[in-house]
This record gives structure tokens, C-alpha cells and sequence, in this order.
């Protein structure tokens, strides 16, 4: 080949590297940057536009919960949401203990309350078939679905309940899941969840909110739609059976649930595979979520759901881009070697040196947990391997 020759290869290898590093650059500002700022705005500019108004009266409330933990747990759960400060009187809780759960009858002596049903769901199916249990139990007009581990603040079921009945378009609305900065894992985790419930109030705002907290949302009864057995996630799943009916998916920042449980790494890493596995079985089960002929808020979903899912391939091509970059530019000059040095120096430090070695340790930990997610969802999606639950 002659230096013409090579000289045209040399440049044509620099514009594909080029570009692929702008594509890169897209995928990764537009689901992280780009499309939080633009709801910012627009959530700004709509949140003054007048609701319609619903019945405000005090309908009768289910709260169901889908469990396998121990009574314990369970009856102080139902201990919190009984001390909700809705009616009463207009307010039951049915819990419904997964086959591999307690015995229900065990919880005859923790709990003595009228309000409170306990049942045992049968067959296989996961949460997905227990809560189809609980709604043919619950007889509740709006039905609050809730896990175990969660706290509610005494106004939470009042703010649902008040979302729902100030406006007939919503079917469904969410609540607020916090996470106090309980350790130095669960910090940057409360930060994340920080901005993911601003952009899904903005979201609500404009349309609906993109998926629900599973631990704070309602849902109005006749919008509900059993769930298939072995559905990962019920809080993706019914809100977007909501929003393709025609109706929208709100967001009440005051109907506040706390999660005060402090998790590893390994744990919030199992937690994010399943819901990115979750993400693509709905593409899988729900088709119609990639029409944009009938998913009215099909853009907001691509944006927040779909191209996340690129993001560590994203990081690679960008890394490439940037390596071979380095390489042609330091290494005629000599200096790679001491840009290796100078690196190896710095990551020695971050992980030698006392409290800056734990800072680099738990911010490499968050980036081998963020884009080691995705591609183990990934594989699980092309594999359809759904049963992912730990």
C-alpha cells in the first residue's frame, strides 16, 4: 500500500472514530442532560395550567401489599398505614403473602384490626400474580399499592387520593420515594432518586410521569388490568397500560414514602438489573409502548427509558475515541508513557490515601454498577430470561 493509500485510510479511520464519538456524545447528553433540562423547562412553564375538577369526597381506599417478608415486618408495615390521617372509616389494607412467605395464619395474633385482611396467594407467579389477588380482594374505589420496607408519612394516602379526585384525566398517580443519605452508599443513591422524581414531576406536568414509585402509587380500580404472571415491574407496567387507555399518570411530591434500609453496592446492583431487565420485558409484552401512533408519550419514553440502556456502550465508543486520540497524538511526542504514569499515580492515591481512597472507591463502584447493569439486563432481554428476582 502506498503512503497516498495509507494516508487516505489514516483519515478515513480518524472520521469514523470521529463520528462514532459524536453519536456517543448524543446518546449520552440527550437521556441525561438534554431531556431533564428541556422537562425542567417546560414543567416550569406548565405547572401553573388549571386542573379539572373531581369529586372531592373521601372514597373508600385499598392499600394493597405484595409480601414475602416476615410478620414482623409485614404487621408493622400495616401498622404505619393505618396511621394515615385519611378517614378511618373509608380505609382497608389487604396484604397478600407470596406462597414462599409466611403462613397468613400467623398473623391472627399480631394484627386485630377489622380493616386489615391477610391472604395467602397460591400457585407461582411472583408479585405480579399477588397483586392480581389483592385487587379481587380490594374493595376499594382508588387502590394504593405499597411494598413492605417502606415508610408512608401520616399525608400520603390523603395526597394520592387528592391528585387523583383534583383531576378525572389521571388514572394513576405516584408518590415521592426517599432515600436519606443514611451512609456513604445510600448518598449518592438518595442524590440519583433527588433528580429522578424532579424529572418524573416535570414529566407529570406536561403528560405523565414515565413509571411510578412501587412504593407509593394509586391507581383509580377501573383503570387496573391483571398483570401477567412473572411481570417484573408492575410500577413500568401498569402506568403505561394507563397512559395507552388515554388517560395521564400524575405525580404528588407530598405523598412521601421513605426508605430507611441501607444497601450495598451488590444489592442496589441486583436492584437495577431487574429493572432494566424490567424495562425490556415491557418492550417485549407491551409492544405498543414503541408506536408512536399510540403511545402518546412516546418520546418521553424513548428518552428516559430506552436511551439510558445505551449508556455504557456510549462510554466505551467515547473511550476509544479518546484512547486512540492520546495515542496518535502523545505517542510520536513521546509523552504516553508519561501520561500512563501520571494516571497510575493519581488512581494510587484515590485508592491508598484515607478518606479520598473511600470517596474514588464508592464513585467506582457507582460506575461499574451503572454500566455493568445494562449489559447484564441486556443479555437477560436477547436471552428472555425474566426470572430475575433475588
Amino acid at each position: 500500500m502506498g503512503a497516498a493509500a495509507q494516508l487516505r485510510s489514516k483519515r478515513l479511520l480518524r472520521s469514523m472514530l470521529n463520528l462514532l464519538a459524536i453519536v456517543c456524545a448524543i446518546v449520552l447528553l440527550v437521556p441525561w442532560v438534554l431531556y431533564p433540562a428541556v422537562m425542567r423547562v417546560l414543567g416550569a412553564l406548565f405547572h401553573g395550567r388549571a386542573a379539572s375538577q373531581g369529586n372531592r369526597t373521601s372514597p373508600l381506599v385499598s392499600i394493597v401489599i405484595a409480601t414475602r417478608e416476615l410478620p414482623e415486618a409485614i404487621a408493622a408495615r400495616i401498622s404505619n398505614c393505618l396511621a394515615s390521617n385519611y378517614p378511618p372509616d373509608r380505609l382497608e389494607v389487604v396484604v397478600v403473602v407470596d406462597p414462599t412467605g409466611p403462613p397468613a395464619s400467623l398473623f391472627s395474633a399480631l394484627i386485630a384490626d377489622p380493616r386489615v385482611t391477610v391472604i395467602q396467594a397460591e400457585g407461582t407467579g411472583g408479585k405480579a400474580a399477588s397483586l392480581n389477588t389483592g385487587m379481587t380482594v380490594a374493595r376499594g374505589e382508588i387502590v394504593v399499592l405499597t411494598d413492605t420496607h417502606q415508610q408512608f408519612v401520616p399525608d400520603a394516602v390523603r395526597e394520592l387520593v387528592s391528585s387523583l379526585e383534583a383531576d378525572a384525566t389521571f388514572g394513576a398517580v405516584s408518590g415521592s420515594l426517599e432515600i436519606p443519605a443514611t451512609g456513604r452508599w445510600n448518598s449518592p443513591l438518595g442524590w440519583y432518586w433527588k433528580l429522578e422524581r424532579r424529572l418524573r414531576e416535570d414529566e407529570a406536568t406536561i403528560h405523565s410521569s414515565v413509571g411510578v414509585s412501587g412504593s407509593v402509587y394509586a391507581i383509580r380500580r377501573e383503570r387496573w388490568v391483571p398483570l401477567a404472571p412473572g411481570l417484573l415491574l408492575d410500577d413500568l407496567y401498569v402506568p403505561m397500560r394507563v397512559v395507552l387507555a388515554g388517560y395521564r399518570v400524575g405525580f404528588a411530591r407530598h405523598a412521601v414514602a421513605y426508605d430507611l434500609r441501607e444497601t450495598s453496592p451488590q444489592q442496589e446492583y441486583q436492584r437495577k438489573v431487574r429493572t432494566l431487565t424490567g424495562n425490556l420485558q415491557l418492550m417485549a409484552w407491551l409492544p405498543e409502548v414503541l408506536l408512536p401512533f399510540r403511545n402518546p408519550i412516546w418520546l418521553q419514553f424513548v428518552c428516559h427509558k430506552i436511551l439510558r440502556l445505551l449508556t455504557p456502550y456510549a462510554l466505551m465508543g467515547l473511550t476509544l475515541w479518546a484512547t486512540v486520540r492520546a495515542t496518535s497524538v502523545l505517542a510520536p511526542s513521546g509523552k504516553l508513557g508519561l501520561l500512563a504514569g501520571v494516571l497510575a499515580l493519581v488512581l494510587w492515591l484515590g485508592l491508598e490515601r484515607g478518606r479520598l481512597a473511600k470517596e474514588v472507591r464508592l464513585v467506582l463502584a457507582w460506575l461499574v454498577l451503572l454500566q455493568t447493569a445494562p449489559v447484564t439486563a441486556a443479555v437477560n432481554g436477547l436471552r428472555g430470561r425474566w426470572n430475575v428476582w433475588h
